[in-house]
């Protein structure tokens, strides 16, 4: 499953086009204009090139498959790491993957690491068969079943985990200097992002794994159960929350804020900024600290910026990812769909936050061997600890 940083901390959209994407080149070439424009260009060579493959190519011509490879290719010529293009088939998977957070894999989210063109594994899902392997966040994917998988390969990656349920796959992987190979059963994996407890002095604890579809019904469930127990205070864990839908995101920042605060400032290519402001009255009003590390994407930063900036929270951890560009999800007219980047994203004090990140009001890293742990045992959580310390005060 692709890490939802880069492909889960999306505002989602459900448009319908006018325009109908076919999937053979003659169409494409029909929908581009006059010879003289650029696309035009485009057009007359790949009509060219259909002319030599019509008369030369020995083999058999898949049509449909041509053209959407053909439109693939134009998107990925924007040299974006977010946008894509899916096809029928693809925007329905990646819909179950990403929106509704449910698929049938091996419960893995991976991000790619651009400097090291490498795929790196943001954190396995709670109680997902990767976790039960032992692979662990930090790790980074060499090979699946045998095949050699670079971070521009990240989208063939995730596919490649995927398949029916019981079967398994081979993961290579490395860790530090060593090599490690994991085979690994594909389950039907479903997210749970919202973990609860209550620790001393009545401080509630409430840790998001990632904003899926309804994260923030669930939230105001799980915090109408920790304010029957009668807390006091808040810590909101986004550590290794790689973002998803920015909506449910603002839904649960609302709920911290004043009606009419700012939430979040996006900003399009034209230079047009839309505000999100606070829509209802605050509802939870009492100290909070937001627990950060360096896999906060997305929408976990618009959160934890929002609280932040509006003076209702305070952040203790290591810098956030700083993934600040959002992406809307285009549902074309044949049920094929564009991810596309439009606009990028600050918080309610105009700070920048792609490349930059989220800098903590108290910086605390965990001790090495405990960093790379899905499940950090309370003793040796400094980060947890330091957020406990200051709630007491």
């Amino acid at each position: 499953m692709q890490e939802k940083k880069y492909t889960k901390s999306f505002y989602i959209k459900s448009i319908i086009l006018v325009i109908l994407l076919t999937a053979s080149i003659t169409m494409l070439i029909t929908m581009l204009v006059t010879s003289n424009s650029p696309t035009g260009k485009i057009a007359s060579k790949l009509h060219g090139i259909k002319q030599i493959m019509d008369t030369d190519y020995y083999g058999e011509i898949d049509e449909n498959k041509i053209g959407e490879y053909a439109i693939k290719g134009y998107v990925e010529g924007l040299d974006d790491e977010y946008s894509q293009y899916f096809t029928k088939e693809e925007m329905a998977e990646y819909k179950s993957d990403n929106i509704e957070g449910k698929y049938v894999g091996v419960g893995i989210y991976i991000v790619q690491d651009i400097e090291k063109n490498a795929i790196r594994v943001l954190s396995p899902i709670k109680g997902s068969p990767a976790e039960s392997a032992g692979i662990l966040p930090g790790d980074y994917i060499q090979k699946i079943d045998g095949e050699e998988f670079t971070g521009d390969q990240i989208d063939a990656a995730s596919n490649k985990m995927k398949g029916e349920e019981g079967t398994t796959v081979k993961i290579q992987i490395l860790r530090g200097n060593e090599t490690k190979e994991f085979e690994v059963e594909r389950k039907n994996v479903r997210i749970n992002p919202i973990e609860t407890s209550v620790y001393e002095d009545n401080i509630g604890y409430i840790k998001i794994s990632s904003f899926d579809e309804d994260c923030s019904t669930e939230f105001k469930e799980k915090y109408e159960e920790l304010k029957n127990q009668n807390i006091q205070s808040l810590i909101l864990d986004l550590r290794d929350n790689g973002g998803g839908i920015v909506n449910e995101a603002l839904a649960i920042a609302d709920m911290f804020t004043n009606k009419g605060d700012k939430l979040l400032i996006t900003k399009d290519k034209s230079g047009e900024e839309i505000i999100t402001y606070a829509k209802t009255e605050k509802e939870i009003d009492f100290p909070v600290i937001i627990l950060t590390n360096e896999n906060t994407a997305s929408a976990s930063e618009i959160l934890a910026g929002a609280l932040k900036d509006n003076g209702v929270a305070k952040t203790v951890g290591t810098t956030t990812y700083g993934k600040g560009l959002i992406q809307e999800l285009l549902k074309l007219e044949d049920e094929s769909g564009l991810k596309l980047t439009t606009s990028e994203y600050y918080t309610p004090n105009r700070n920048t936050i792609n490349k930059v990140g989220i800098v903590p009001d108290v910086e605390i890293e965990l001790e090495d061997e405990y960093k790379n742990l899905i499940s950090i045992p309370k003793d040796k959580d400094t980060q947890l600890n330091k957020a406990i310390e200051l709630l007491k005060k």
